[in-house]
């Protein structure tokens, strides 16, 4: 057991190794990348600044209360780009070129040798971009902190991440059956943007949809509100939870099953 921990963890430095030589090969890849990332939540804010000039409220939330949820919700998004973003790689090439097969050459669980093979060091710009839009409205909105709510925050942070990790890993397994899965992946993120603004802004079908059948709204809105509400913390804080849970337990289960009818493939 103590060899393979070891064995595992020397994985591991020898790929974030990697990870860092290649960002300083690539560095100018690296700030485009980073640069480009700050021009579209630029643009973004923007957009939400140029409706609140004309408007005092959004159905009942404010200015600032709107950009603290939007910073919330790159925190989680930006953890999971960081440590599970190479999940895409396996859906849309490992599998349908047979690359996939050295993971199973290996003595550790092909999942967990997929997670830590790589690290996408440029989502340290969602998080820092997140952080620094939250610190933002410090002083402008009433949110309920206290010793035990930023223990919640930062004990709710990996459940929403697992939300993003547990659809990426659901929506990957599939090409074990397919071949290729990207694109199925890819739709269901484009759903995250719905979880950027409160659920109340829109109709019931696309609140439904982000709650309880791709619930990207566990991620941002739902905990974001807690804390500045105070409300509803077994729904908001417990729903988190639990889709967090249930949506890693199925994506465990589903991979696992494809692993075992996986057939080498290849062009």
């Amino acid at each position: 057991m103590i060899k393979s921990i070891r064995r595992i963890l020397r994985m591991h430095r020898i790929f974030i190794a990697q990870d860092l030589k290649k960002l300083m090969e690539y560095k100018v890849d690296f700030l485009t990348g980073m640069f480009g990332f700050i021009i579209y939540q630029t643009i973004n804010l923007i957009f939400l600044w140029v409706i609140f000039s004309n408007i005092p409220a959004l159905k009942g939330w404010t200015y600032e209360q709107i950009i603290f949820i939007y910073g919330f919700s790159l925190l989680p998004k930006g953890i999971d780009h960081l440590f599970f973003d190479h999940l895409w790689n396996v859906g849309y090439w490992y599998i349908a070129k047979g690359e996939f097969d050295k993971y199973l050459t290996r003595p550790i669980n092909p999942l967990f040798t997929v997670i830590v093979e790589r690290f996408q060091v440029d989502a340290l710009g969602e998080m820092v971009v997140g952080i620094a839009l939250i610190a933002s409205t410090i002083g402008k909105v009433s949110l309920q902190w206290s010793v035990l709510n930023v223990i919640l925050f930062i004990l709710i942070l990996p459940f929403a991440t697992l939300i993003y990790t547990g659809i990426k890993i659901i929506t990957t397994s599939v090409a074990f059956w397919t071949k290729r899965s990207g694109q199925i992946t890819h739709v269901c993120y484009l759903v995250n943007d719905f979880a950027k603004y409160p659920t109340t802004i829109y109709n019931d079908v696309i609140r439904n949809v982000i709650t309880y059948i791709i619930p990207f709204a566990f991620t941002a809105f739902y905990p974001a509100s807690y804390f500045i509400t105070g409300e509803n913390p077994l729904f908001n804080l417990g729903g988190t939870v639990i889709a967090a849970v249930v949506l890693m337990a199925v994506g465990v289960l589903l991979w696992n099953k494809g692993v075992s009818v996986y057939e080498s493939a290849g062009s």
